[in-house]
């Protein structure tokens, strides 16, 4: 039987890295209409929530999505074998009838809590029934008398305190000698219904006392059996069965593969694909954190494994993107940015519109699809458009923008000048953060030529608020570029009250913000009056200085 995981068919909405409201509200709200629409999708995001974004879901009472470290696929979330278990006292035989009615050539071996033991195979089995004859008389030598019984469908008449089998069998053929020539001390005897052959056997010190085609065993033979400390055991089979079955009762446990190749379900396929062909098994235990089976993985369920399906919104670039997604299913993209290096394998749907917010977009496919957004995705979808477009005073911004955003706010029955100062004025409190934390408030990474660039931006109700920390602040700008070997790190401090942004920089490449924006200052925060948007007025023009530079 195979095991097919619910969310085999799941669809991941994702946004970019060190999110912002956009990436993480437009994730939101396009996951519920896909879900509306009857598709199973589930928002994520790709780090932690900045402040404003925390204050904006808390506000809708709206959950958090879920992180999603990797777009690879994990073993928990691909087909693969349900496992057939059993316990460590269950015989060969048990098993190798478990293993023909189910067509399995392997069985785990568990605990009564599921933590896996060991494997049996076909390998096993077959070194048992054609291997060595020792190997079989020293595991029928650890075989408990019971389970002798109960593999010949037998009944235990007699079993004494203490057993002394030593695993060998004899077969005895009554002749002219009776059993005189019979070396039976220590060893399992298979009799006929022959009383006289029965107590001789007991007589020559045999441990167990096998008896075939036999109705019930005379009382003289159990007390013979009493004084000697023989067992009596009543087969249920003939005497070809008797023999051949008597070597199956061992408990699995014995014969089991031990230091098994065995992978977590957390593991990504790409890197069990790479081990197991180092390995020549055929089938590989699956197991959870606290070693319980969940099922047996084999490269025929690797190499027909299905990818992760990706939707990304609010950008379409690797850097930017979560681990793993050219390995990915990436089945859409909706975005507003540039157009970014971010290659498929076959078509997809891409909706890159000229607006101000990827947010804007998804309220526009929310009314293609006649579907009025919930209030509390209405109310997401408005913050998200008025965080972006910093309230609309961003050179981004459309007409779009302003009218969706009215359009959202009526449904969640709001104010967007109440709901801006609100966002601008608990979103941005530097006091609580740590120096990394600010930095990777709203950080974007975008590559030119040989230069790497990280852009960061952080809407302040007043520039004021930077001055205490500006010391602290740059520092730990100089360390993060030099730890994350980044050629220029450039910080967007944008008020709404002063409808501009001041700049700090890092770098070794530092002389491009100089070059850039004459009157940069790490020392003396300088405004610069309208620029606030990133991606329409900062980066074309640090671009243009490393295109016009040759970097």
């Amino acid at each position: 039987m195979t095991l097919i995981p619910k969310e085999i068919n799941r669809i991941y909405v994702t946004g970019h890295k060190h999110p912002d409201s956009d990436s993480v509200c437009s994730a939101i709200a396009y996951a519920r209409l896909k879900q509306i629409q009857g598709v199973d999708a589930v928002a994520c995001r790709l780090g932690e929530l900045n402040r404003e974004t925390k204050y904006i879901l808390d506000k809708f009472k709206v959950e958090e999505p879920m992180i999603l470290d990797d777009a690879r696929m994990t073993l928990q979330e691909i087909e693969i074998d349900s496992p057939i278990a059993v316990l460590p006292e269950t015989t060969i035989y048990e098993a190798w009838q478990l293993m023909n009615s189910t067509g399995r050539q392997a069985l785990v071996i568990t605990d009564e809590d599921s933590r896996l033991l060991g494997m049996l195979t076909n390998s096993n089995l077959s070194a048992v029934a054609m291997g060595d004859t020792a190997r079989s008389i020293e595991l029928l030598k650890q075989t408990p008398v019971e389970y002798i019984a109960k593999t010949i469908k037998g009944e235990l008449v007699y079993r004494p305190e203490k057993t002394r089998l030593n695993g060998k069998v004899s077969i005895v053929a009554v002749a002219e000698h009776k059993l005189e020539r019979y070396e039976l001390s220590d060893r399992t005897v298979i009799v006929g219904n022959d009383t006289e052959a029965m107590i001789q056997a007991i007589e020559k010190n045999a441990a167990c006392l096998v008896v075939v085609w036999c109705d019930e065993i005379p009382q003289e033979v159990i007390e013979h059996a009493r004084v000697k400390g023989c067992v009596i055991i009543k087969s249920g089979h003939g005497t070809l069965n008797t023999s051949r079955y008597v070597y199956y009762s061992t408990p699995v446990k014995l014969i089991m593969s031990h230091n098994l190749i065995t992978f977590n379900k957390a593991e990504y396929v790409d890197d069990v694909s790479n081990k197991i062909i180092k390995t020549r098994f055929r089938t590989y235990p699956v197991v959870d954190d606290k070693d319980r089976v969940l099922g047996l993985v084999s490269r025929f369920h690797l190499l027909n494994a299905k990818r992760k399906r990706i939707i990304l919104v609010d950008h379409n670039e690797v850097s930017q993107s979560v681990e793993g997604i050219l390995e990915s299913d990436l089945i859409e993209i909706i975005d507003h940015h540039r157009i970014g290096d971010i290659q498929t394998n076959k078509p997809i749907t891409f909706r890159n519109q000229l607006v101000g917010s990827t947010c804007t977009i998804i309220a526009s496919l929310y009314e293609e699809a006649r579907l009025i957004p919930e209030k509390d995705i209405a109310g997401l979808l408005c913050s998200a458009i008025v965080s972006d477009t910093l309230n609309f005073k961003s050179p981004t911004t459309t007409p779009t923008d302003f009218y969706t955003a009215q359009h959202l706010a009526q449904i969640a029955n709001l104010s967007i000048a109440d709901l801006a100062k609100e966002i601008f004025t608990n979103g941005a409190a530097l006091g609580d953060k740590t120096m990394d934390q600010i930095i990777e408030h709203d950080i974007k990474e975008f590559n030119f030529s040989n230069t790497k660039l990280l852009v960061g931006q952080m809407s302040l109700y007043d520039i004021s608020q930077l001055e205490p920390l500006k010391e602290e602040l740059v520092k730990a700008m100089e360390d993060y570029a030099s730890r994350k070997k980044i050629d220029l790190l450039l910080m967007l401090f944008t008020s709404l009250q002063q409808n501009g942004s001041a700049m700090l920089y890092a770098g070794k490449e530092g002389w491009i913000a100089q070059e850039a924006y004459p009157g940069i200052d790490n020392i003396n925060l300088h405004i610069f009056e309208d620029i606030v948007s990133r991606k329409k007025q900062v980066i074309p023009r640090v671009s243009a200085v490393i295109q016009e530079n040759k970097l």
